[in-house]
């Protein structure tokens, strides 16, 4: 067993390397495609020249030139941008393996939605982000991509049905952030795949004295279009575990269906207005829609064995009433374990999110959060690892009800 603090540390750590390589690729991405998106042709360029941009910052002046395929002669320095996304996977894929993988029976696997092993999960996990790239590629060099919106539509239908195969095997929490290493690993897999052979192939038909295919270039632009889409709902799901309501709820890979959609329309906003075009004032409506039926899907419950029908508009509860003394005696047989000051569970080191609920104050004073994690979602416990019964559920809803009434 490694030291408990060495262990946190590591965490950190490899949290701290994703955010700030994540950082660096995100923040390279953009600016690219907003460059590409501001060339305008002039007259006066060089020969192959497709357009130009001036820009100012830090102090000087920038002119910026791109070649539609490449220039006539390669120059003796060339710049590649690379490794800002593979330090992104790689660390990506790092904490997906200390945090999903080693700690599987806790935030990988459930038991009431797939009996599964370690190592099952596992496999399952690694091999569909296989899968999943194969699938992708597939698509686009299918005659689909030909059609940039017919291709786009189709990947975001697989997106979105992966997603919900997800929540069929994994644990909510497992399945929310499966997808996310999907969409993270079709990004990188562009990158190492597609985008930087192609500007190699092209580089080495230049030193040969040969002309570029400039398909390679159109191919390239458009796998880094599908990198600059996906990218805020791949964002959101990097720190979605702290947002239980977006993947603990029965429809979250509905939810993150229209985190897509909505991340779609901020970046046609913005890569518009880069063009130089009339701003599409309109997709932020689009976006606020979105997230009103985000707010309205994360409000439908897991469902409940005892009411008829799948889904529930809202928790359902216990008949009689509930005192603290009751409530707090479910949360601290099924919660103590980890939200203690010393966890007993095996992997958890410190109480997540600092909350310790190992007393009846402590209890009443996270109500409203054990009432969102616990009881409107069930991503509380983790993958239901301490098997707490939908009737323990409604006793709190019954609770946190009584509560709310005995103090207006």
């Amino acid at each position: 067993m490694m030291d408990p603090i060495v262990w946190e540390w590591i965490g950190a750590a490899l949290r701290w390397l994703h955010v700030i390589a994540g950082i660096a690729w995100i923040g390279s991405s953009f600016y690219f495609v907003h460059l590409d998106s501001s060339l305008k042709p002039r007259d006066g360029l060089p020969k192959g020249a497709y357009g130009e941009a001036w820009q100012v910052h830090g102090g000087g002046f920038y002119h910026m030139v791109k070649f539609l395929v490449a220039p006539s002669n390669m120059p003796d320095d060339l710049t590649w941008f690379k490794w800002e996304a593979y330090a992104t996977w790689l660390s990506g894929v790092a904490l997906l393996v200390f945090v999903y993988y080693f700690g599987a029976q806790l935030y990988l696997i459930d038991l009431s939605v797939m009996e599964l092993s370690n190592w099952e999960a596992i496999a399952i996990s690694a091999g569909s982000l296989i899968l999943g790239w194969a699938i992708y590629d597939g698509l686009c060099r299918s005659p689909l991509g030909r059609s940039d919106n017919l291709l786009a539509l189709f990947g975001f239908g697989f997106v979105v049905v992966a997603t919900f195969v997800f929540t069929q095997i994994f644990s909510a929490r497992g399945a929310f952030m499966q997808a996310g290493a999907l969409m993270g690993t079709i990004m990188a897999g562009n990158v190492f795949m597609v985008i930087i052979p192609n500007q190699r192939k092209v580089v080495a038909a230049l030193m040969k004295g040969e002309a570029p295919d400039p398909r390679f270039g159109r191919t390239g632009k458009q796998r880094s279009m599908h990198n600059n889409y996906i990218t805020l709902p791949t964002v959101f799901v990097m720190i979605s575990n702290h947002y239980p309501l977006a993947y603990g709820g029965s429809l979250a890979w509905l939810i993150l269906a229209f985190l897509i959609v909505m991340g779609v329309f901020i970046r046609h906003f913005f890569n518009t207005m880069h063009k130089g075009l009339p701003a599409p004032w309109w997709t932020w409506w689009v976006a606020a829609v979105c997230a009103l039926i985000i707010v309205a899907l994360s409000r439908v419950t897991p469902a409940d064995p005892a009411v008829s029908g799948n889904l529930l508009p809202s928790p359902a509860v216990a008949e009689a009433s509930v005192d603290l003394a009751a409530a707090s005696d479910i949360v601290m047989g099924r919660c103590a374990m980890c939200h203690t000051r010393e966890p007993v569970w095996e992997g958890v080191t410190v109480p997540p999110k600092g909350i310790v609920l190992d007393t009846p104050a402590a209890v009443a004073a996270h109500a409203e959060q054990i009432y969102t994690i616990a009881v409107w979602t069930h991503a509380m416990p983790p993958s239901n690892v301490t098997e707490m019964p939908v009737e323990e559920r409604r006793v709190l809803a019954r609770w946190y009800e009584d509560m709310r009434t005995a103090t207006r």
